[in-house]
């Protein structure tokens, strides 16, 4: 057995802390209430008085609260226990999803979607980096794709939830249901988490030398590299994923009744791509990108060539979310890998930039059906999109050959890291 394959097989039996998958857990109601307004447009523009597209832009307010939000509450929260901010973050989520679901008005629902965003996105970047905290380095790929299927798992079971109790109950059972479930995690979080080594080393330090320490990861190209990777990732995975239902009702010739199971199966293939993706990533984060992407645009193209073929529309949907959140784990990981020692703004604005995509691609998506380019349309702009991420992959990596060759790998950036352009494109573990 070549030195290698031991090193993968001995990072094979390192298992992922059990606390990882409590927080895929809270992700997961995070997730839920993200999503959700989707599938209950139609009760909460009844209830207020408010058109469809109103109660839609629910969604869009939910959106700008974790693009803003993010890296604002991983600055106010930067000198507090991640402990304590985890469990604050999801009290103040279970708090306005009460006040939500009391809401007399839309200007109030709104108000409470922006900030239930904000809260949404401190937990999720103080989540991540408490993550790589408690997580051998060798599965930090899987751990944190886990925190990712969280969020896979949440459109899979939480969302059809709670259109379900939505529609059976009425839409404010919907958010009342969210707040008592995440007071609950709010509790088991309080119980289980205890603080690490590295968290009681950074107590000591003075806020200013925080801040310095957080910025220094923003030196330079490669962070923004990262950050554009995410973004134009996630922008054109959901280019596509926004028009599903129209490209398989109007272009395959499905029946209306089959969407929800074609998307239930697109979650499916996204929670498969999110396992297999995290350990991939952990033998090789480039690797993992590169082949994702690459996946992720052939399965796009493929698609777009068959997409008047029923049952092979729905085939290429489940590979479209197969290959396409395999990419998750890495692309979370490579932005610790750039900002080690201080990662929890990197993490937020990486947060960010998965919203950024959120924001960006339904909206080229809906250019080109507005254009009059047809339902088929938005998958071009996914390749297009999904072609410019692999791009800017390839520029990242010359830029992290140049940076090793350079001496600054060895030396570290600054942050504490240390890792070198060969074990992150090697066969071991990242």
């Amino acid at each position: 057995m070549t030195t290698s394959s031991t090193e993968t097989s001995a990072a094979s039996r390192i298992r992922v802390p059990a606390q990882v998958y409590l927080l895929a857990a809270v992700i997961f109601c995070l997730g839920t209430s993200e999503f959700m307004i989707a599938g209950i447009l139609e009760p909460i523009s009844a209830d207020l008085d408010i058109s469809i597209p109103q109660a839609g832009l629910l969604i869009t307010g939910f959106a700008v609260g974790m693009i803003v939000g993010a890296p604002a509450m991983a600055l106010l929260t930067l000198k507090l226990p991640r402990k304590a901010t985890m469990i604050i973050t999801i009290i103040a989520f279970s708090a306005l999803h009460i006040l939500a679901a009391l809401a007399p008005s839309y200007s109030l629902l709104m108000l409470s979607r922006v900030l239930s965003a904000i809260a949404c996105g401190g937990f999720w970047a103080v989540a991540a980096v408490h993550t790589t905290r408690i997580a051998p380095r060798e599965v930090h790929g899987r751990a944190l794709a886990g925190l990712v299927g969280g969020l896979t798992v949440s459109n899979l079971v939480g969302v059809p939830l709670g259109t379900w109790v939505g529609t059976q109950y009425g839409w404010r059972a919907t958010f009342w249901a969210v707040a008592v479930v995440t007071a609950l995690a709010a509790v088991l979080i309080a119980v289980t988490t205890r603080s690490t080594k590295e968290e009681r080393a950074e107590a000591e330090l003075h806020l200013p030398t925080l801040l310095r320490a957080e910025l220094v990861a923003f030196r330079g190209p490669r962070i923004w590299l990262a950050l554009g990777t995410t973004a134009l990732f996630q922008a054109s995975v959901f280019a596509a994923f926004s028009y599903f239902s129209p490209l398989l009702t109007q272009v395959a010739g499905l029946s209306p009744a089959l969407v929800p199971g074609v998307l239930a199966a697109f979650g499916i293939g996204s929670f498969i791509g999110v396992v297999v993706g995290g350990r991939l990533a952990d033998r090789s984060i480039f690797g993992n990108i590169i082949g994702s992407l690459a996946a992720l645009a052939l399965s796009l193209l493929a698609l777009w060539l068959v997409a008047d073929n029923g049952w092979a529309t729905i085939v290429m949907i489940v590979l479209v979310g197969a290959s396409g959140f395999s990419i998750a784990g890495a692309l979370n990981a490579r932005v610790f890998q750039i900002a080690t020692q201080a990662p929890t703004l990197a993490a937020s604005v990486n947060t960010s930039a998965f919203n950024v995509g959120n924001a960006a691609g339904p909206a080229l998506g809906g250019a080109v059906i507005a254009l009059g380019w047809g339902f088929r349309a938005p998958v071009l702009v996914a390749i297009v999109l999904a072609l410019a991420a692999l791009a800017l992959v390839w520029v990242a990596l010359r830029v992290e050959r140049s940076w090793h060759s350079s001496g600054s790998g060895r030396a570290g950036n600054g942050s504490g890291e240390t890792q070198t352009i060969t074990a992150d494109c090697g066969s071991g573990p990242a």
